[in-house]
């Protein structure tokens, strides 16, 4: 019999574009081994925007509304996506709770945690 030969598919890595934030901490050196800016932690991937609903020291949790549509009903029902991203030590200062922020996928950082904040968008 002929082998059949599988065509080899290369996956083509996507790099956002990230720049450093105006405003550091401790002196203009940022700490945070886990700082996309600062510690060449690399972004690819999706990115989403959201608000933020939940902050902690280097968590916080953002959230985007979506809907969806029902056809049983024919209705559209009000949905939300969430997810816990890392809060870099460099910008957490300027982010509060209910800003818009921009959040990019990279490695997996902890159990929960696959994106990063990349920027805040306004308050």
């Amino acid at each position: 019999m002929a082998e059949v030969k599988k065509a080899k598919t290369t996956k083509v890595k996507k790099s956002a574009a990230v720049s450093a934030p105006t405003s550091k901490k401790a002196n203009g050196k940022c700490t945070d081994k886990k700082c996309p800016f600062h510690a060449g932690l690399s972004v690819r991937g999706r990115s989403f925007t959201g608000e933020i609903i939940r902050k902690r020291e280097k968590t916080v949790k953002v959230e985007w509304p979506r809907h969806k549509y029902f056809p049983k009903y024919e209705r559209y029902a009000r949905l939300s996506g969430s997810v816990i991203a890392h809060l870099p030590d460099c910008i957490s200062p300027e982010i509060e709770i209910g800003d818009k922020v921009k959040i990019t996928e990279c490695r997996p950082l902890s159990r929960m945690k696959h994106v990063v904040v990349v920027e805040k968008i306004k308050e």
